[in-house]
This record gives structure tokens, C-alpha cells and sequence, in this order.
């Protein structure tokens, strides 16, 4: 029975890695072959779950998704050591130029959604409230009784990034601003650090993996204040209404950039991402699709 059961087994895995070979080795078109598409590590959830769902509707295509730092993805593009990627960042017109002119490629960029960027901390915390400006201020080496220390999940990241902008500043103060390795790093650093304020895209707290469970339920999320004049709140959370409207603060549009310059598998995942099925997928997460996805309603005359 044990030979048996092994051999089985071996049937089963050898069948696999033949559908995983058959898909690597076909023809690449829009809605077949394998490509591997460089991913934002603060919005990595949800792509891995678009990508799945893709795979399943087109089964003779291999999505390889690789989590990375936003500086890292545009080292990589730049190498021409990845040629699509997902990220909280367009392309400006010089950049797109400077593509068009040095690669000899015109990048197709999609936008497919808005995410946040969230602040969290201790459970034990006893204010659940944030003042942007504190933030601003900290970050510029001002010292402020309400923050002990920031932490972000990269020093090349996104959120990096769009926080440095917005506190005007090209560098990171070195006194209690820590940059980790990964949005995960944050939360549990958060977890089990009652004074840290951490800084990571709010996809990983909606969608925690299962080893991150156990320190999601150990933060909490902070209302921002709202600095808008006509701000139905005074302080709001992160959540999916209030970033559709605008309320909450610290918002960013997400973006798909091909480089292939052909119209290959990345073409069909932009496509499926910004589509129907796509926007649905990334309305479900919690996150806000760029183009709501329609419902069609049946009106019937009789109820069975």
C-alpha cells in the first residue's frame, strides 16, 4: 500500500513540474506564456492574489512575482534586469523620455488603484490619534514629546519616499528613525515596542499573512488628522471610504509600467488588472480600484 501511495505521489509531482515546464517553454502572447513582474513589497498582497486568480483563468500562464523596494525595482528597470513592474509611482515626461531615448522603449504605464500609507502602533497606546505635522516635524529633526520613534519597513522603499516628500527632505534625521527590512519587520517591531509609531503601505493589514496574524492583533491602526478646511472629521482612519473621498491624508495611486515594448503577457495582466475582474479583486481587498466595477442587476416580474 506505502509503494503504491509513493508512487501516486510521484505521478502527481512529476505532473506538476511538467504544467509548470509546459508554461515556461509556450509561446508568449497576451494570455499565455511566463513573465516575471517586479512588485512594490508594500502592496505585494494583493498583486499575489490578482496573479492568482489570473493564473487560474489562463491556464497556460506563469506569473513569477518578485517583492522588491521601490529603489531596487528602478535600479532593476534601469539594468534591464526586469522589464514590468508594480509600483506607487508613475513616470514623469523626462523619465518617460529618458526610456524612449536610452532603452529605445516607450513604457505603457496603468493605473489600477489607491492605496494608504498607514500608521500604526502598541496595542497598549494609550492615544489612537496622529497629527500629521508631529510627523512632519520629526522627521526634520524636531524633537516632539508625542513621538518616540518612527519606523519605516525599507530605507529604499515607497513609503520612504512619499514621506520625505512631504516633509520636504532629502535625508532621514539618524536619531530614533529606524528603516527595517520589510513591512512585516514593522508590524511585529511595533508589536513588541510600546513608544514606535511604524510607517508600512495598509495592504498588510488588510490582507496579514498567517505568520503576521499573531502581531496584527497586538497594533492598532491611527486616525490621521485631517488638515482639509472642510474635513467631515477631525481625525480619520485609513479605510476604504476615506480614501475613495480623499479624507485621509496620506493616499497614493498605483501603477503598472511595461517596458517589453512588445505585446506580451505583461499586456494581459494590465489589462486584466485595470478590467472588471481586476478592479473587483482590488475592491474586495479593502484597497479602491480606479474604475469601480459595474453590477448588473436583473429586474424579474414574478419572485419564485
Amino acid at each position: 500500500m506505502k509503494k503504491y501511495i509513493s508512487i501516486v505521489l510521484l505521478i502527481l509531482l512529476f505532473s506538476a513540474c511538467q504544467k509548470n515546464k509546459d508554461k515556461a517553454t509556450v509561446k508568449e502572447t497576451a494570455v499565455a506564456g511566463s513573465a516575471t513582474i517586479l512588485v512594490d513589497e508594500t502592496i505585494f498582497p494583493i498583486i499575489e492574489d490578482v496573479a492568482i486568480l489570473f493564473e487560474d483563468q489562463y491556464t497556460r500562464t506563469k506569473i513569477n512575482l518578485v517583492s522588491k523596494s521601490e529603489t531596487e525595482i528602478l535600479n532593476m528597470i534601469n539594468n534591464k534586469k526586469g522589464q514590468i513592474a508594480i509600483m506607487a509611482k508613475s513616470l514623469d515626461s523626462s523619465e518617460i523620455s529618458y526610456f524612449n531615448k536610452t532603452k529605445k522603449v516607450y513604457p505603457k504605464i496603468t493605473e489600477f488603484g489607491v492605496d494608504a500609507i498607514a500608521f500604526i502602533g502598541n496595542k497598549k497606546r494609550s492615544d489612537s490619534t496622529l497629527v500629521l505635522n508631529d510627523v512632519m516635524r520629526f522627521l526634520k529633526g524636531n524633537a516632539n514629546s508625542k513621538i518616540k520613534s518612527l519606523v519605516f519597513d525599507n530605507p529604499n522603499s515607497s513609503t520612504v519616499r512619499t514621506l520625505k516628500s512631504l516633509a520636504g527632505i532629502n535625508d532621514l534625521p539618524k536619531q530614533n528613525i529606524f528603516a527595517l527590512n520589510s513591512n512585516k519587520e514593522v508590524v511585529k517591531y511595533v508589536s513588541e515596542n510600546e513608544g514606535a509609531i511604524g510607517i508600512l503601505g495598509i495592504n498588510w493589514l488588510l490582507q496579514p499573512t498567517p505568520d503576521l496574524e499573531a502581531y496584527t492583533s497586538q497594533v492598532k491602526v491611527l486616525a490621521v488628522e485631517n488638515v482639509k478646511v472642510n474635513a467631515k472629521d477631525k481625525f480619520v482612519k485609513p479605510n476604504q471610504s476615506n480614501i475613495a473621498d480623499g479624507s485621509y491624508p496620506v493616499t497614493r495611486k498605483l501603477y503598472m509600467l511595461n517596458f517589453q515594448g512588445t505585446t506580451g503577457l505583461g499586456m494581459g495582466f494590465a489589462s486584466y488588472l485595470a478590467g472588471q475582474q481586476g478592479q473587483r479583486i482590488i475592491l474586495k481587498s479593502g484597497l479602491v480600484p480606479t474604475h469601480f466595477p459595474t453590477r448588473q442587476i436583473a429586474v424579474r416580474d414574478k419572485v419564485e
